[in-house]
Parts: C-alpha cells; structure tokens; sequence
C-alpha cells in the first residue's frame, strides 16, 4: 500500500514538469501527507486539450457513496482489479490522474518492530504515481452541494527492491506513459493495465528515516533526512 508520501516541490517547479497549464494552487511543502489531506494531482481536460494541476482530497469517493467517509478505505486502488472493483472502474475507464510526489514511505515489519523507510527518485525530480479521481457531492445538501474531488493511488507489485520491505507499492508511471494514462491518447482497457508494471528499481533509492514520521502531526524537512546510526553511518 503506499499511505504516507511527501512532495517538497513547488506548484510552479511541478506544473513546469508535468505541462500543466492552469493558475497555480496554492500548496506548501508538504513531507508527511496522510489519507483524507488534501494533494496536487495532474489531469487532462479534453474540452480544453491542456493538463491541469489542481488540489484534490486523497482517498476516493465513488460519485454513489452516500458519506464521504467512504475515502478513508479507498487510498489506494489495487491495479489488479481497477477494471471490476465497484469503487474504481468507472474512474479507471474515464477518470485517470497522476500524483507527483517527491517520494514515499514504507514500514518493514521485523517482529514488534516496524521501521520507516523513505523511497525517493535517483535521476528525475519527481514520482508520478498513477491515480484515479472521482467527483462526489452530499446528496442530503440539495443542488447548491459543492462538488468534492477526490483521488486514490494505484499500487500494484513490488520490485526489487522494494520486495524485502512491503508486498505493495505505488504504481509510478514513466514519462512516456503519462498521455496515455492521462486520456490524451485512446487506449483500451487492456493497454491501460499493461502500464501498471513495476517501476526500475534502478531509478529509486531508500533508507531508513526516524519514527518521527509515524505521526502525522510531524510534518518537517527532518523527515527525511536518513537514520544514521552512532559513528555517522547509514543504517
């Protein structure tokens, strides 16, 4: 699962990245974002042609939900099965969006203990996760309701090495798949899950990072900065 990530760039350095063309959102650093805070995703808007960056609520809420806790249970959507989980298939089918994100964490149980590791891009800025959204409004609050966007993160298997920490991660999507994903290309079912592959182990690095980030109160640069063990060494 991926259930905490960080994004440390700004709006401006991540619209220039993925192409986007609207107005800003305002959106500081962020390195310990949590289920049901709000996130920057990327979607096309094929009425305009162009990408946009826009501020979405993590944890997707399908537009029959009649709670919006609903989202709470859906941060992620497990590739395998986008196609026929109620949740997710009508947003897999015309509702795809990417997350950027500066990395992610993950926990590895040993026994009682679990250790948090940070997952962070070797040659590129930025992660882009696939993700899918959903419009949703409270149907109790009559037609003035506001519509709530929501995302979830697409996970699938590991990699290499990724495998000894977890059994699931983000699915992250290379720059040569983004159009497609994005619905700037047409692409049947099929082709879309064909780029749900895990990504090069080669292009992530990780380390273990304080228990600090356990707690989503703790929201600061120090997150992840490495563990270090006594005489200055990487753990």
């Amino acid at each position: 699962m991926c259930g905490r990530y960080l994004l440390s760039r700004s709006p401006e350095e991540i619209a220039r990245w993925f192409g986007t063309r609207n107005a800003l959102p305002n959106f500081p650093a962020r390195y310990n974002i949590a289920p049901t805070d709000p996130v920057l995703a990327v979607r096309f808007n094929p009425k305009s042609g162009e990408r946009s960056l826009d501020t979405l609520r993590w944890g997707l809420v399908p537009h029959w939900s009649k709670d919006l806790k609903f989202g709470a249970r859906t941060i992620n959507a497990r590739a395998e099965s986008l196609a026929t989980t109620p949740a997710f298939r009508d947003a897999f089918a015309a509702r795809r969006c990417l997350i950027p994100a500066s990395g992610f964490y993950e926990w590895k149980k040993e026994g009682d203990t679990r250790t948090p590791y940070a997952i962070v891009p070797t040659d590129e800025p930025l992660f882009a996760f696939a993700g899918l959204w959903e419009n949703w409004r409270d149907r109790g609050g009559g037609k003035d309701a506001p519509w709530i966007r929501t995302c979830s993160i697409v996970t699938g298997e590991p990699n290499a090495l990724l495998a000894p920490i977890h059994d699931r991660m983000p699915v992250i999507l290379p720059r040569e798949a983004w159009p497609r994903w994005l619905g700037e290309e047409q692409a049947s079912g099929d082709q879309l899950s064909a780029l749900l592959t895990p990504f090069p182990p080669e292009r992530m690095r990780i380390y273990p990072v304080s228990a600090r980030v356990n707690s989503v109160k703790n929201d600061d640069a120090g997150l992840i900065e490495p563990l270090m063990a006594t005489g200055g060494t990487l753990i």
